[in-house]
């Protein structure tokens, strides 16, 4: 077995962890989300390491000093980190030139050829899912033999090899808490809007919707969801208990936890029966009596992707959702005591002004407990990343996702709306959502009650306050 570091590099100091992956740019609230995309393959590879960089405020020197004891890195990144990530691949590649280094994620998934022509020190990248195809590299097999990866030989040509099945027995892959439990200090991971210390797992991959912006699904993950057994997943959970019984909340990561409902509801009593405090992602059109299921085995939020108040934006993105649906389901949720973190998304193709002063209302209506607000991202791969480049809404040769300081900027402009506006939008939906007397007085209770709701309350607002500030003087 080759002795192999899987790496989340250093970057941009408050770089978001988002999404269990390296997300696209600083964030309002600095957070971190588990690195379970390197932690799931390094649970395979036995006497492995992994290092999650950002959140552990680690630098180059001690991940310098690693390597000299390696075989081989595993690296994930990302569109926009993908150039810093090159220059830690050469500087480890400098450290020990017999190192192979490969890369992992949605860029080089899409883009291998691309990838191993801009990255002279990588080896090789996977593509798809890539979990298998690092542990067979890992024991040692011939890159010629290893299906799903792009890689070069000896002579510096570079050969893509046939494509790796999807995984379909997802009770196979092992559980991540063992890694998390080994490399990572899990008080390093926080998110606003989840209780501390948390932990976030997937019990599956894949989503059936069909949101052109979407970047997993379309890339990696694929649209079918694949799950894991209620039982599996129970398993992990007693056995995170048991690892850590500081753990407050459980956060399921799927992409669409609630695709499957009989499911989502079987997974709601196996966490009843544990007692223990649980969120997940959800689509705004799961019905009042699984919610309520849900709701009395311990569910406490879901993270919800509104994008739009819109209708015809949402029919644009292939959202396959009516507002008024969404509207009924928030005020559902609302009537069960379910919290919700809404996500909502400005410089989708149809805005205009006044959509994005109707979706700031609409935000305002249905009053999820937090919300978050993002410019819209044509990463490649995607369907919008093909629409904006057919239309003309971006120059590819100059379009960026982030600036030199990695705060994320409006790539997307259409002739009756500007970047500046899309940007300047975001600022605008955070300040009428949140500077409104019901909003304030409902934030001032939750603080009154909780000295640790006061606690995290005040430090979000001055993360939120220097992020603004930053924007301003970008």
């Amino acid at each position: 077995m080759m002795r192999t570091l899987f790496l989340q590099p250093p970057s941009f100091d408050g770089f978001d962890g988002g999404a269990g992956s390296r997300y696209q740019a600083k964030r309002e609230i600095r957070s971190f989300w588990f690195p379970t995309w390197l932690a799931q393959p390094a649970a395979m590879v036995e006497g492995s390491r992994l290092i999650d960089a950002p959140p552990a405020g680690i630098g180059m020197e001690p991940i310098l000093k690693d390597v000299m004891n390696r075989d081989l890195v595993v690296m994930h990144t990302s569109t926009p980190s993908f150039a810093s990530d090159v220059r830690v691949a050469q500087m480890l590649k400098d450290a020990n030139p017999k190192l192979m280094i490969g890369m992992v994620g949605a860029k080089v998934a899409v883009q291998p050829d691309e990838s191993m022509a801009k990255g002279s020190p990588i080896d090789f990248v996977a593509r798809n899912e890539f979990d298998f195809t690092i542990k067979e590299i890992a024991e040692g097999r011939d890159l010629k033999d290893v299906d799903g990866i792009t890689w070069r030989n000896k002579d510096g040509e570079i050969i893509a090899n046939r494509d790796r099945a999807m995984i379909e027995d997802m009770d196979s892959l092992p559980f991540v808490t063992e890694v998390y439990k080994r490399d990572l200090k899990i008080e390093d991971y926080f998110i606003g809007y989840l209780m501390h210390p948390y932990i976030s797992i997937y019990t599956g991959r894949g989503c059936k919707s069909r949101c052109t912006f979407c970047l997993w699904p379309q890339t990696v993950g694929g649209h079918r969801y694949r799950t894991r057994s209620p039982e599996h997943v129970a398993a992990e959970i007693r056995l995170a208990k048991q690892y850590f019984p500081q753990v407050k909340e459980f956060m399921f990561d799927d992409d669409t936890f609630t695709d499957d409902l009989p499911r989502a509801e079987a997974i709601a009593r196996e966490m009843g029966k544990l007692g223990v405090t649980w969120s997940c992602n959800a689509k705004a059109n799961v019905p009042y009596e699984t919610l309520k299921i849900m709701k009395e085995n311990g569910l406490r939020l879901l993270l919800v992707g509104y994008e739009s108040g819109n209708q015809q934006i949402l029919h644009n993105i292939k959202k396959g959702m009516r507002v008024e649906t969404a509207r009924e389901f928030t005020k559902n949720c609302h009537k069960l005591g379910i919290k919700i973190h809404g996500t909502f998304i400005v410089g989708l193709p149809g805005e205009t002004k006044e959509t994005i002063q109707e979706t700031i209302q609409f935000a305002r209506e249905i009053n999820p407990h937090t919300l978050q607000v993002s410019l819209a991202a044509p990463y490649p791969g995607t369907a919008l990343h093909k629409q904006a480049t057919e239309n003309g809404w971006f120059n590819e040769a100059e379009a960026e996702l982030i600036d030199e300081n990695g705060v994320q900027i409006a790539p997307l402009h259409y002739p009756h709306l500007s970047h500046t506006e899309i940007f300047n939008s975001v600022e605008e939906f955070y300040r009428k959502f949140y500077f409104r007397a019901p909003k304030i007085a409902s934030i001032v209770n939750e603080m009154v009650r909780s000295p640790q709701m006061m606690k995290r309350r005040l430090r979000e607002g001055v993360e939120f306050f220097q992020f603004l500030k930053g924007r301003n003087a970008a």
